[in-house]
């Protein structure tokens, strides 16, 4: 029977409540990508109807985001990917974040009056750079569960840098936005500037040649190209004849391996919900929140409403005490993973939760299995990101999340791409009252993350929806509300990655966005006790819903991201 294929760019646009516009609902029969560009998608595409697996077009994506989308993502970042494998119902993660240098110690960012560095001084330049892992993360899974030769995953991210594409309105404003420490850099200043200094425009045509050779070099030589060799030469020489010298080694791009981590998994409404363990705090997190509002009916309370903001906000600070004090690398420290996600450990922490007054101060619980005494660390800040969905033919899934962190990472390009500044996901401070942070730095040591990418198994154990999000802390509460909207309010994914958004990136604040319906709960909030902020809130979730008979795509239509497929 001949498949029916859904036209990429839908031209429909229907409003939420928001007041935004979002692409109408996207359908496809075979199997579908939702990335945060089209050019990425498309990318997906060309090479699931070439016969490559799911994996094969994640890493395609990935690719040319590194072109499309530099100020979220690339080759010179991290990422957290997570595999299904339909045939033999399995789930595989691979670490893939940045480590720190060999060489680094506690006292990284701490300025030599003993106080934290500010954090664009420590952001800027080398000092910021750590271990790219995306690629010895996809080279793996490519291992493990690729279809196609591994350059031919390559042949559309080298064309379209070769060829050139169109800045986008995103990209566009990300320059303008951050000019002034795109000029530091030489190679950052001549690619991204024109030669007056000023900041190409939307629609410019971009080339970058000098990335479309490193594809070409990483292609025919595998990973290996890039931390062996003349690249990663280039690379410890841009990190260390920095003004903000970094500690990067040729040794320690030698050394890196993506690690292979089991996931981690809870219920929910009967539902099994599968994410990445640590060094990421986002899987966890996002569960443990899940944990707590089973607790209570949410499919009785209007999405939207105040009572459902209170209870998500509650939930959200609950689970951010204890993000704050256990979650970091476990290759460092022993953090009580099970213990965090206990049954009768959540519902206690449920338990501190009011329909009608909020919690004063909430502190971090006791957990089973708990192993040390550690000091909550101070909150820094976390940006970047972008996420990927993929479902191919067979029924396999990918959902990744890839950050350089920072708008433009460090500001440092070499070779075409952007160098990571994942470094200052590290608690600057490394201790407190002589009680260590668990997520001080360490050498070799992984940075607590918040990236959340998740697999969701309906009561059948059969998969139901591949999410995810970028957006620094507030990835949890993104994912968390999406998902909650999908479960509990039966939204489609487009109407749930559009929401408008509440969340909390700690403890204190809870975050409304504005522009939209929920900046209008504010005073409801405020009377309930909580302190509330108004702000943009530019998340990029993207989803694929999987049903018998037909796959649903969601892409944020807060940025220019597109679900697609046949």
């Amino acid at each position: 029977m001949r498949r029916m294929m859904y036209l990429f760019r839908l031209i429909f646009l229907i409003p939420l409540l928001s007041g935004t516009a979002v692409l109408a609902q996207t359908h496809a029969e075979r199997y579908m990508v939702s990335s945060a560009h089209p050019q990425a998608t498309e990318a997906g595409l060309e090479i699931l109807r070439a016969g490559g697996s799911a994996i094969d077009a994640a890493i395609a994506v990935q690719l040319v985001l590194t072109l499309v989308e530099p100020q979220s993502s690339g080759i010179g970042g991290g990422a957290f990917l997570m595999h299904y494998g339909a045939a033999e119902n399995t789930i595989d993660t691979w670490d893939g974040r940045e480590a720190a240098p060999a060489a680094a110690q506690p006292n990284l960012f701490m300025a030599a009056d003993g106080t934290p560095m500010r954090f664009y001084d420590a952001v800027l330049g080398g000092r910021s750079v750590g271990v790219p892992g995306v690629l010895r993360a996809m080279e793996a899974a490519h291992k493990a569960y690729g279809r196609l030769p591994w350059p031919r995953l390559f042949e559309p991210a080298i064309k379209l840098a070769t060829s050139g594409f169109s800045v986008s309105p995103r990209l566009a404003a990300a320059i303008r936005a951050d000019a002034e420490r795109l000029r530091r850099d030489a190679a950052t200043r001549n690619y991204f500037l024109r030669h007056d200094g000023t900041p190409i425009p939307a629609g410019t045509r971009l080339s970058n040649l000098t990335l479309a050779d490193t594809l070409r070099a990483i292609a025919s030589g595998g990973a290996d190209a890039f931390y062996r060799g003349e690249i990663a030469a280039d690379i410890v020489a841009k990190v260390r004849s920095d003004e903000n010298s970094g500690l990067l080694t040729i040794d320690d791009l030698t050394a890196y391996e993506a690690r292979r981590r089991p996931p981690v998994c809870a219920p929910y409404r009967g539902m099994r919900l599968c994410s990445m363990g640590p060094p990421s705090s986002g899987g966890i997190a996002v569960l443990q929140i899940l944990g707590m509002l089973e607790h209570f009916d949410l499919s009785q309370l209007p999405a939207g409403s105040a009572d459902a903001a209170h209870l998500l906000a509650e939930a959200g600070r609950l689970a951010f005490a204890d993000r704050n004090l256990y979650l970091a690398d476990a290759d460092f420290v022993p953090v009580p993973v099970a213990g965090l996600l206990d049954p009768a450990y959540i519902m206690l922490r449920a338990q501190q939760i009011d329909r009608d007054s909020t919690i004063e101060r909430p502190r971090p619980g006791n957990p089973p299995w708990r192993r040390l005494e550690q000091a909550p660390q101070p909150e820094n800040p976390e940006n970047g990101t972008s996420h990927i969905s993929v479902v191919d033919a067979d029924g396999n899934a990918v959902s990744m999340t890839t950050t350089v962190e920072d708008s433009f990472g460090s500001r440092l390009m070499v070779r075409g791409f952007i160098l990571n500044n994942q470094l200052t996901d590290f608690s600057f401070r490394p201790d407190v009252a002589g009680r260590p942070i668990a997520n001080r730095v360490q050498g070799g040591k992984r940075p607590r993350s918040s990236m959340a990418p998740m697999l969701v198994f309906d009561s059948e154990g059969a998969l139901s929806l591949v999410i995810g999000a970028p957006g620094g802390a507030r990835i949890i509460g993104y994912v968390v509300q999406a998902l909650v909207g999908v479960i509990d309010w039966q939204l489609d994914p487009q109407s749930a990655v559009g929401q408008p958004h509440v969340g909390v990136t700690g403890t204190d604040e809870v975050e409304l966005e504005a522009a939209t319906a929920a900046a209008a709960l504010k005073a409801r909030l405020e009377a309930l006790g909580h302190r509330v902020v108004v702000r943009e809130m530019n998340s990029g979730l993207q989803a694929i819903a999987v049903n018998p008979d037909t796959l649903q795509g969601g892409a944020d239509p807060r940025r220019e991201g597109m679900a697609a497929g046949d």
